[in-house]
């Protein structure tokens, strides 16, 4: 190209290229690793690198325009400088390590999500100080970034003659360089309407082809640009009068009297029928617990025999599913009984972050000391903001001795350490005659997978297998100690996963992998059974209360599942762009632009379709997600103090009550 004979176009393009084809080859080694379920024929590999082609420009556009802008304004009589020069072959060298960086983080980061840099990504941007410390103890990344900056220096001596040719070409004119800097905005302008995350791959399809087809630098500025997606102008709507009746026909039941005016919301008077029961509660949240890794649900490794023993003897619930992806939707999901809405999730919202009727407001209004205890800091997610503004108090890492945390890593200190803290906040309670709702989130199975040495046969920080054995191990000893405790005959534990380990797949929301464990443990109290219902985490909350006979104000998404009027089950699932609802066979699915989906069969062959929101399926689950965003929106999940009858109600309350078999909640 004529153009290019100009020492400051020659320069950028050999820049552009190499990153042009950095992303290409990256791309290509991520197909390798995915080849049968990318399932791609020839015209959909074409169609894939042809769509790599589009992001890869349209990111180079925005990522170029500095130093286009340098290289284009920069005066004649630096340019000829022997400093200028060394420095711009020092640009490439740099320029070079960038590159292989990216490449390196993006396919770190596809190893473990499955998916190019998203909102996750985003997340661990902000939160530098846990990620930085989880990569340097789960790689070697010291050895692994000296050995880019060898290969950088060596590329760029290997290109220092093509550099040199472009540093000794002529100069474009002071007046061609300013329009080509115009050129060169006008060009990211145009990228920037005809780009998004989703163009021109769609909704539809094999979400691996989307995703190879993705430039993940990209993706990582677009999601955090589009942090918060507001749910009319992205989404599938239908009218307001619709949406509320609806809405009220999901939640409705014999003991629920709605209190609002506005047609959406969902506050009402719950009725429990019963003595309400004053026990107390341990909810321990688990970190990436997958059902599949249970050796109830046939794994045959025999991680988790505390957790094969307990579901004997507990109330399991086999069809249970996670809300999100992330500990922050699971803890939403638990805590606020609310589908995963779109952007963040509502614990990472500052500002708006607290002040709604939570689970543990309930708690709290019942007299209860309700508090989050976690194993990390909660400044990370922003949990310590979302929890102490929701009627919780936070007890976390920092709020630890030094001395009494015998092991931690970058996420944490580890389970049993947690758990010994939980034994003393729940002694001190006791003590004091006050009940207690303790809600846990541990930290053991996560990245890097370390832990105490000598409690397991797995040694630690070998991978996933043994973090998950070691997780079943502190339950195992963590409910040992407390059967020791005066308290335990009178409490109930309930065990749930925040999410599963994965959740890539084909497709967006890929169901099975939504799939994690329900165990409500209470000898004396709750007779083991099954339950075999749909649910999800929005389900917890309305059940666990329904357990205990307590009659609140209910603003929950979510519904007791145990009681024999219940309505069939369905389970709210979604990521921060793809919002799902499972009826136990079929799958609508909302994405941005408005499109609507159905998977049938979506835990079998799962066929994929276009669909329309007059699609009964897809009305349910546009009601669910347009509702709680406009809920969200206008204020009408917040918390309003109750009667004072809530703690009257629970001190005239037995401390403790036999077991009531013939209710259709214990009778499983």
């Amino acid at each position: 190209m004529p153009a290019l004979k100009f020492a400051q176009l020659r320069y950028l393009a050999l820049i552009l290229v190499a990153w042009l084809t950095l992303f290409t080859l990256t791309r290509s080694v991520l197909l390798l690793g995915h080849l049968g379920e990318a399932d791609l024929g020839l015209s959909e590999l074409a169609r894939l690198y042809a769509t790599g082609l589009g992001y890869d420009l349209g990111f180079v556009c925005y990522a170029a325009l500095p130093l286009a802008f340098y290289l284009l304004l920069c005066p004649r009589r630096i340019w000829q400088q022997r400093w200028h020069r060394g420095m711009l072959h020092a640009v490439v060298a740099v320029s070079l390590f960038a590159m292989l960086f990216t490449a390196v983080a993006e396919w770190l980061f596809w190893d473990e999500f499955g998916v190019r840099f998203n909102f996750i990504a985003v997340d661990y941007l902000v939160y530098s100080d846990e990620v930085i410390n989880n990569i340097l103890e789960s790689y070697p990344i010291y050895p692994l970034l000296a050995a880019l900056a060898v290969i950088a220096v060596v590329a760029a001596v290997l290109l220092r003659k093509a550099t040199s040719a472009a540093l000794n070409a002529p100069l474009l004119s002071w007046r061609d360089s300013t329009w080509v800097a115009a050129g060169f905005v006008l060009t990211a302008c145009v990228s920037s309407l005809l780009l998004n995350q989703d163009f021109p791959r769609g909704s539809d399809g094999n979400a691996y082809q989307r995703e190879l087809a993705s430039n993940g630098p990209y993706q990582f500025f677009a999601a955090f640009r589009n942090n918060e997606l507001d749910y009319p102008q992205f989404y599938a709507a239908l009218e307001q009068n619709e949406i509320g009746k609806q809405l009220r026909a999901e939640l409705g039941e014999p003991n629920a009297r709605f209190i609002g005016s506005d047609p959406l919301d969902i506050r009402r008077v719950i009725d429990n029928p019963g003595q309400v029961q004053r026990r107390n509660v341990v909810l321990v949240t688990i970190e990436s617990l997958s059902a599949k890794y249970l050796g109830s649900f046939g794994d045959s490794r025999n991680l988790t025999p505390n957790l094969d023993s307990l579901r004997q003897q507990s109330l399991f619930f086999s069809q249970f599913y996670a809300s999100g992806t992330r500990t922050d939707r699971g803890l939403e999901a638990i805590s606020l009984s609310i589908p995963p809405t779109p952007g963040r999730s509502i614990v990472k919202r500052i500002g708006r972050e607290s002040g709604f009727a939570s689970l543990g407001q309930q708690f709290q209004a019942l007299g209860y000391d309700s508090a989050f205890v976690y194993g990390g800091r909660g400044y990370f997610d922003n949990m310590n903001a979302f929890f102490s503004g929701n009627g919780y108090r936070v007890v976390d890492q920092s709020s630890v001795a030094e001395q009494d945390i015998h092991f931690k890593n970058a996420w944490g200190m580890s389970d049993e350490d947690l758990y010994s803290q939980t034994l003393k906040l729940a002694d001190a309670d006791h003590a004091t005659g006050k009940p207690f709702y303790l809600q846990l989130m541990t930290t053991s199975n996560h990245r890097p997978y370390t832990y105490p040495s000598g409690r397991i046969d797995i040694p630690s920080g070998d991978g996933r297998e043994g973090a998950v054995k070691y997780t079943d191990h502190a339950i195992g000893q963590f409910l040992e100690q407390a059967r020791q405790k005066p308290w335990f005959a009178n409490t109930l534990f309930v065990f749930v996963a925040d999410h599963t380990a994965g959740s890539a797949g084909t497709e967006d929301l890929p169901v099975a992998n939504y799939h994690i464990p329900l165990f409500i443990y209470a000898p004396g109290f709750i007779e083991p059974g099954e339950h075999a219902g749909l649910a999800s985490q929005i389900d917890l909350a309305p059940t666990l209360l329904g357990l205990l006979n307590v009659d609140y104000t209910s603003t929950f998404f979510g519904r007791n599942v145990l009681r024999a009027d219940a309505a069939p089950g369905r389970a709210l699932i979604g990521n921060y762009q793809h919002l799902g609802l499972f009826d136990g066979h079929d799958l609508a699915i909302l994405s941005p632009r408005k499109s609507m989906r159905r998977h049938d069969d979506a835990l079998g062959a799962s066929h994929e379709s276009r669909a329309t929101a007059s699609d009964p399926l897809v009305k349910r689950n546009i009601t669910y997600y347009q509702g709680a965003s406009y809920d969200f929106s206008h204020h009408l999940l917040d918390w309003q103090q109750p009667a004072a009858t809530y703690s009257e109600r629970l001190a005239a309350a037995p401390a403790q009550v036999q077991p009531q078999s013939e209710d259709p909640a214990h009778a499983l």
